[in-house]
């Protein structure tokens, strides 16, 4: 039988672990309301980039923001994968670096990580990469121009990133980076501007306007999906440590009832010593 004294210092640690929990849910709830407002500004910024860009771009196909002289690109297809910088955040992770290994073959792909965790994963299973990135401490201003750059070099980019639906519920998602630019463009209002070279003067040309647009709207693309796995990882993370937090309640009762069960016994034993010493007292008084 466990002593009182060993289960109530069991006690006060989940004690301690329960507020431990609830600190870390309220930091990632917190978290997640500043990114939530942070995506909305963005949005508003990338709605009338591209009510400019959608009257003023040469050619339908999305260029990536490349110069007039510099189109050619490796003929390889760029993997980027968003992932959390710490292990916090559940098993999410996981399931974004198996979600991209199934298309993934080395010779078509190549792989960029941003967050150490993706990276941990990735070393585990033995698969190499280009570059890693940690993922940007701050919600806001970070810099993502590096990541463009080497977009323009590949053929196309595919980006691989975790997606916020609730506090409970967050899926990892594939998409191009031109789509996601795309997708974003055709959820914005039309410009009723009409912008031409008819009635604006460009330099050097309408195609370097149009490609610095296209750089821009991927700077702004590209921080929103991380932003949004940001905001899924917070999510992720709040529920593993909700779910931690109630496990380590009910561990805290249980030790609880443990420790007033082990008080009571200790008191019947003591008390059934000092019954029989009585006993023993009276019969050897008698003798």
């Amino acid at each position: 039988m466990r002593r009182p004294n060993d289960i109530a210092r069991e006690e006060q640690s989940m004690s301690t672990l329960v507020e431990l929990t609830s600190a870390f849910e309220g930091i990632a709830s917190m978290r997640i309301a500043q990114i939530k407002n942070q995506v909305l500004q963005s949005t508003k910024f990338f709605t009338e980039l591209w009510g400019m860009y959608s009257q003023l771009r040469v050619g339908a196909a999305f260029q990536f923001g490349r110069e007039q002289h510099d189109v050619h690109a490796i003929d390889k297809e760029l993997y980027i994968i968003i992932t959390a910088e710490g292990g916090f955040s559940g098993d999410i992770d996981q399931k974004l670096v198996a979600l991209m290994l199934q298309t993934y073959r080395p010779e078509v792909q190549d792989i960029i990580v941003i967050g150490h965790h993706g990276a941990s994963q990735l070393y585990q299973r033995g698969i190499e990469y280009k570059k890693y990135y940690k993922m940007p401490s701050k919600d806001q201003n970070f810099n993502v121009v590096p990541l463009i750059g080497l977009v323009q070099q590949y053929r196309s980019t595919t980006l691989f990133y975790q997606e916020y639906i609730s506090l409970l519920a967050q899926e990892v998602k594939r998409i191009e980076l031109s789509n996601a630019v795309k997708q974003r463009g055709s959820e914005a209002d039309k410009a009723e501007d009409i912008i031409s070279e008819a009635t604006y003067i460009f330099e050097p040309s309408t195609y370097a306007v149009a490609a610095h647009l296209e750089r821009s709207m991927m700077q702004i693309a590209l921080s929103q999906l991380i932003l949004e796995s940001k905001l899924a990882q917070y999510a992720s993370r709040f529920r593993a440590m909700s779910q931690s937090n109630q496990r380590a309640s009910e561990m805290k009762g249980e030790l609880r009832m443990d420790y007033n069960r082990a008080r009571r016994m200790a008191k019947d034993e003591r008390l059934k010593e000092i019954v029989n010493g009585l006993k023993q007292t009276k019969m050897g008084a008698r003798l």
